[in-house]
């Protein structure tokens, strides 16, 4: 595009940006990469705070029962996975995972993977409740 092409909106400057590694620093965003490549994955996969703490933090009545981070993470990435092979050409996508709540009770989530660009341009996947962007 020549210097005429340009949109209206070319030349502005950048106001605010808000990069994914301020995020995960911030809390806003959870690395899970480290457990993701274990899992399979071969980019960098993170989700929001409240899937984390609504989700993959398990309730405290059931961590004497063997609930963890970690377990209910890998159940999540599993599931993604699992998601994506049968998807492989959407950059969205929801996915279900079966979380215990309580020592007797599961709930079904629906949870929505985004595969976008990082903040150098390469794809990521970030885990978001349905109605979180």
């Amino acid at each position: 595009m020549s210097e005429n092409e340009k949109g209206p909106f070319e030349n502005l400057p950048v106001i605010f940006s808000y990069s994914r590694a301020r995020a995960i620093e911030d809390g806003v965003l959870v690395d899970l990469t480290e457990w993701s490549r274990q899992t399979g994955f071969k980019v960098p996969v993170a989700c929001t705070s409240a899937v984390w703490k609504g989700y993959v933090v398990p309730p405290e009545r059931t961590r004497d029962i063997g609930q963890c981070e970690r377990g209910r993470a890998h159940d999540l990435l599993w599931m993604m996975l699992n998601a994506i092979r049968r998807n492989p050409d959407t950059d969205r996508l929801l996915f279900k995972v079966i979380f215990l709540m309580s020592p007797r009770r599961h709930r079904t989530v629906t949870l929505k993977a985004i595969c976008g660009p990082g903040d150098d341009g390469e794809p990521v996947i970030t885990v978001t409740m349905p109605d979180e962007d």
